[in-house]
């Protein structure tokens, strides 16, 4: 890395690790050398964990051992690699701090796909909060740019799914509870589609620990997706968890937009209020994120 080093305040937006994970990405795809201060300064602790890491290490403690934020730091590096990449990542697939990796297969996958790349995302083993040990396979073919996409249409939404899922001693009752309650809550203001949350045991052999959680998708006729999901703790309630990822999901919905509130998550927009709104009571605003243009040197 010979270009000049670039300095970043790792306190800005909300202080938490993405700044540093989207930082770390940019820096390997454009050969800069990087120094982040104030690491996670808006964390109760702040910093990385412990305080003299590797490089590798750094990245696995910048991610929380979370398979999904590993996928957010490697996925832009193997794109514009040389060759197709197999990445074996291992760490919780379902924590707190993180997306679910059903979020990551079912929402963001498919909407990412719409930049001109695809993904496989094979999950081996489901992994839980505090041990992890889940392990997920990704391939990957590089691209030589990425193209760019227009979300402005929502449409209607044509259908609400999910999965409330239990591991390990857990009851499967439980799961059956999360996604009783998840239907309840949803049928209070959408009443006109039916909403298939399945319970699902998750096999011995495909998870690692005891977890439970579930995961509410709504999509809609042009093809956007919301979701909402919550992941179950010590002393919550099953109907409890449940409801709280159908709020999630139905406050994604009340507001109008074409993606949830974790899908444009931590880059530079320009917002705009729309001039086209056919109802002058609407307040209907273009949010708009300029990418870096990046072009694939190896291909």
């Amino acid at each position: 890395m010979a270009g000049p080093r670039v300095e970043v305040d790792g306190s800005i937006m909300e202080g938490g690790g993405q700044i540093l994970r989207v930082s770390t990405a940019l820096s390997c795809l454009l050969g800069l050398p990087l120094r982040v201060q104030k690491i996670r300064a808006g964390r109760s602790t702040p910093g990385l964990r412990p305080q003299h890491l590797s490089g590798l290490e750094m990245i696995r403690d910048l991610c929380d051992g979370s398979v999904c934020l590993l996928m957010q730091v490697s996925m832009p590096c193997v794109l514009f690699a040389a060759s197709p990449s197999e990445l074996h990542l291992k760490g919780g697939t379902n924590a707190e701090m993180a997306p679910q990796i059903d979020y990551t297969v079912m929402v963001f996958k498919p909407i990412v796909e719409k930049f001109g790349f695809r993904f496989n995302c094979d999950i081996k083993t489901r992994g839980y909060y505090p041990k992890g040990g889940g392990e997920v396979i990704v391939r990957m073919s590089p691209v030589k740019q990425l193209n760019p996409i227009n979300l402005t249409d929502r449409g209607c939404v044509t259908k609400i799914y999910g999965r409330a899922f239990v591991a390990g001693v857990l009851p499967f009752k439980v799961a059956k509870d999360m996604a009783a309650a998840a239907v309840r809550c949803i049928r209070k203001e959408i009443r006109d589609l039916y909403v298939n949350i399945q319970p699902v045991q998750e096999p011995k052999d495909q998870a690692f620990g005891n977890g439970n959680g579930i995961i509410i998708i709504a999509e809609t006729s042009t093809g956007c997706l919301f979701a909402g999901s919550s992941l179950g703790k010590r002393g919550v309630n099953a109907d409890k968890v449940g409801i709280e990822a159908a709020e999630m999901l139905l406050a994604n919905l009340r507001h109008g937009g074409t993606v949830d509130e974790y899908l444009q998550d931590q880059a530079k927009f320009i917002v705009k209020k729309s001039e086209d709104e056919e109802d002058a009571s609407k307040d209907t605003y273009i949010i708009e994120c300029q990418g870096i243009g990046m072009t694939n040197p190896n291909l």
